[in-house]
């Protein structure tokens, strides 16, 4: 579903990215652990091409998804991003409607159809598992909800568009422990029709919730397999190190 071949990246001068080569399946879950500034966040933002929106970048490589190189000359971005949700580390609701957030990007991409919208909308909260809690106030602002029912519109409205991909840069980490449950039992269920991948620096939450797992150091993809190999008998005693926490 989702490659890179030979990718390296710059910000200016520096070598963020070092010959990253993977291919991640689809409708699985990918986990990118690795100490802070590795590089795993930058590496997850290729596939949507939000390093583009930052002066003095480079990138060398291919960086496919379904096998088409999403950085060649040819690629309407903006269609791109359409495909590629993209979830933050701290919810960022629209100041708008519950319902309006979820339809904002069905209405940017020139839907006006109510009844289109409003199946759409609610489609895509129950498949975020919040139907329930906002059937009622669709028409309130965003900003009532809690943190973790925020996030999860978040994610209500990237799946209103219909991506194929859902890219999460810790998604969980500004959330409590039953707010993050929840978060982890939707990936578990979206899996089934999208593919996930999530930079995590919690490795209980990438053991609990991955099929696979990469491990960043440095701008380097030191290991990358199936999450039950990288946990209990990893490949690269560098993965060893950090996953006993020796250091990170």
């Amino acid at each position: 579903m989702l490659e890179t071949r030979k990718v390296n990246f710059y910000y200016g001068d520096f070598h963020a990215l070092k010959e990253i080569n993977i291919k991640i399946p689809a409708n699985s879950v990918t986990a990118f652990i690795g100490p802070s500034g590795c590089g795993k966040s930058t590496f997850l933002r290729l596939f949507n091409r939000m390093n583009d929106l930052i002066p003095d970048t480079r990138l060398t490589g291919e960086c496919l998804i379904r096998g088409e190189n999403i950085y060649h000359k040819s690629v309407d971005v903006s269609v791109l991003r359409k495909k590629t949700g993209m979830v933050f580390q701290k919810p960022n609701p629209f100041p708008k409607t519950i319902f309006e957030n979820v339809a904002y990007g069905l209405r940017v991409d020139g839907i006006s159809n109510r009844s289109f919208i409003a199946d759409r909308v609610e489609q895509s909260l129950k498949s975020a598992a919040l139907w329930d809690e906002v059937k009622d106030k669709l028409k309130k602002s965003a900003f009532e909800l809690s943190g973790g029912q925020q996030q999860r519109l978040c994610i209500a409205r990237a799946l209103a568009i219909s991506p194929s991909v859902i890219l999460m840069d810790e998604p969980a980490s500004a959330l409590d422990p039953i707010s993050t449950s929840k978060i982890e039992d939707l990936i578990h269920t979206l899996k089934k029709d999208y593919t996930i991948v999530i930079v995590t620096h919690n490795m209980q939450q990438a053991a609990r919730i991955s099929d696979k797992t990469g491990f960043f150091m440095l701008g380097e993809l030191i290991e990358y397999d199936d999450t039950k190999k990288i946990f209990l008998n990893p490949s690269k005693e560098e993965t060893q190190n950090y996953i006993t926490g020796r250091f990170g």
